[in-house]
């Protein structure tokens, strides 16, 4: 008997033990006190800020929320890896200061991942009911990449392809490169390649049906919106100016 009470306090303190130890590093960092509200500063809709702020905050913010089970190793420890690599991809708490580009980029890919069903992942919607996006919620979401600021236009409306090339750089490189697949296919060559034709990439379904060929005024209005002219081709994107948009079909067509 002397010796299971033992065994079971040495596991207890064992246990105990176990939660002061992060092997995936310690996301457990209290939000900074006197901080503005998350979001408070960010130019989007009113009814998408509200979303993120319900949805995504416990994985893509400082301000977590920790439940009891989470503090429970070893499976804390998977919570915790999950928290690091969220909030890696995207931290709402520090929204405020990225550049319009790269939060133009980040919309693009809430879009996409809500509507495809990833975000939030299965793993979080199995102990969060509540988190599954409604209808509501995406419409509310689909309004996101609105565009921020102006650019600079061409000049005599003719595109210019360097300063294609930095809008390429800042809007485009977090899912496509000119010469290797990544996220999206690679670009070289896009001009004049019929849609989804591109051998050894996975293609939606849909962008294969559509018979698209690239060129100046198929590639402007998918650029506009692409989910409008092909809904469901799992990219989530729009450029709103239309001098960034002639910019970057010219240096697109320059890469053949």
């Amino acid at each position: 008997m002397k010796n299971l009470k033992a065994v079971i306090t040495l596991s207890a303190l064992a246990l105990v033990s176990m939660a002061f130890v992060h092997p995936f590093g310690n996301p457990r960092v209290a939000a900074e006190k006197g901080r503005a509200p998350l979001l408070q500063k960010a130019q989007m809709p009113v009814d998408a800020k509200k979303v993120l702020l319900a949805k995504c905050v416990d994985c893509h913010s400082n301000e977590t929320r920790w439940p009891i089970y989470a503090r429970i190793p070893p499976g804390s420890w998977l919570i915790e890896r999950d928290v690091m690599e969220g909030r890696k991809h995207m931290n709402l708490s520090t929204w405020d200061e990225l550049t319009p580009e790269r939060r133009e980029v980040l919309q693009s890919k809430i879009l996409h991942e809500a509507k495809s069903g990833e975000m939030p992942p299965l793993q979080y919607r199995m102990v969060h009911w509540d988190a599954k996006l409604s209808n509501a919620d995406l419409l509310s979401l689909s309004a996101l990449g609105n565009g921020e600021g102006l650019v600079e236009a061409s000049a005599g409306g003719l595109g210019d392809a360097e300063r294609g090339k930095a809008v390429f750089n800042k809007r485009c490189t977090g899912c496509h490169a000119i010469d290797a697949n990544r996220e999206g296919p690679r670009l070289r060559g896009v001009f004049g390649r019929k849609a989804g034709s591109l051998p050894g990439f996975d293609y939606s379904a849909q962008l294969k049906a559509s018979g698209i060929t690239w060129n100046e005024n198929s590639l402007d209005k998918w650029l506009s919106d692409t989910d409008a002219m092909v809904p469901g081709s799992n990219m989530e994107f729009r450029v709103v100016q239309a001098p960034e948009r002639l910019d970057l079909i010219t240096y697109l067509k320059q890469n053949k």
